[in-house]
């Protein structure tokens, strides 16, 4: 089998010692399989967003949805009050890059806590592939 080159990469994020937030992350391998020629990598908040480029790609687990959602608007993402830096999330994080001129676009494919696995996966699949065209 010819390997393609990569045509794409997601940052996924999520905490796998966390039910309702690792849902990306479960499904990360089957991502991998499904779509040889993108570059899924496994993302910390505190990492270096900045590092990734100017035109991010994001996998996340967003609460209030009920099915996989495109986001583009990182101004209409609700952020909470800041009380230390454990409330430093990347809905501010992805705001400030933004603000500071680090980042010109973001697309966050976001994922329902409260969604199965299959349906996640099929979903997130279909986004994947529109996102791509």
């Amino acid at each position: 089998m010819v390997r393609q080159k990569k045509t794409g990469k997601f940052l996924v994020f999520g905490n796998i010692m966390l039910r309702q937030d690792s849902l990306p992350l479960r499904l990360l391998p089957r991502l991998r399989r499904r779509f040889q020629d993108i570059e899924f990598r496994e993302f910390d908040p505190t990492e270096n967003l900045e590092e990734e480029g100017r035109d991010l790609n994001i996998i996340d687990t967003v609460e209030g949805i009920d099915k996989v959602a495109v986001i583009t608007d990182i101004n209409s993402i609700r952020t909470q009050r800041l009380y230390s830096m454990h409330d430093f999330d990347l809905s501010h994080s992805l705001k400030l890059l933004k603000k500071l001129g680090y980042i010109d676009s973001v697309m966050i494919l976001g994922v329902p806590a409260d969604i199965g696995d299959e349906e996640a996966f099929a979903q997130l699949s279909e986004a994947i592939i529109s996102s791509l065209s």
